[in-house]
């Protein structure tokens, strides 16, 4: 990947997960083959100074404390996964209610802040939230990344038919990272 311009933040959606539900295995299975991946996407941005913002289900707690949310999600099967790339004390954690990372946040007031134009995108699940998420970002006007080994759904099929919309109708570059 060439060198970020300091117009770029990452965004990790939904990595804080207890994966306790039905697909949740599935989900688990997924997410565990892309992990590497966003280890070296986590590690990417940190050596460049750019912005980790982790946006997150509330799971009914309602207080944007990443702590409380991992506290809440961790389980014996989730461990892993918030243990490899779960955020630091100086990366921003917001809460969302629904789907997009953008929808009732002050995700778009913290970029405009921040004066990012280019998103990263990265997380699960990738044909709910992560879509959502990147027509909220293309209906803004960023420039997107989504790269299809960094994102996880319950079915790999929906998972490419998501990274087909987002790359076809959001041209998102969707290339691997």
């Amino acid at each position: 990947m060439e060198t970020p311009q300091n117009d770029t933040a990452v965004l990790f959606v939904d990595i804080i997960n207890h994966f306790d539900f039905d697909g949740g295995d599935d989900l688990l299975a997924n997410t565990k083959e892309i992990l590497p991946n966003m280890k070296r996407l986590r590690q990417y941005a940190k050596d460049h100074e750019l912005p980790l913002i982790y946006i997150n289900d509330h799971y009914g707690l309602w207080q944007a404390d990443f702590k409380k949310v991992t506290d809440y999600c961790k389980n014996e099967k989730s461990q892993e996964v918030i243990d490899a790339i779960g955020p630091d004390d100086d990366d921003y954690f917001l809460i969302k209610p629904q789907h997009s990372a953008f929808f009732q946040t002050p995700l778009q007031s913290l970029l405009t802040e921040l004066g990012k134009t280019k998103l990263i995108i990265s997380g699960i699940a990738g044909d709910i939230c992560i879509l959502f998420t990147a027509k909220d970002a293309y209906m803004y006007k960023f420039e997107l990344k989504i790269p299809k080994n960094c994102m996880a759904s319950e079915s790999k099929q929906t998972n490419d038919y998501a990274l087909y919309l987002m790359e076809s109708v959001m041209k998102a570059d969707i290339d691997t990272f």
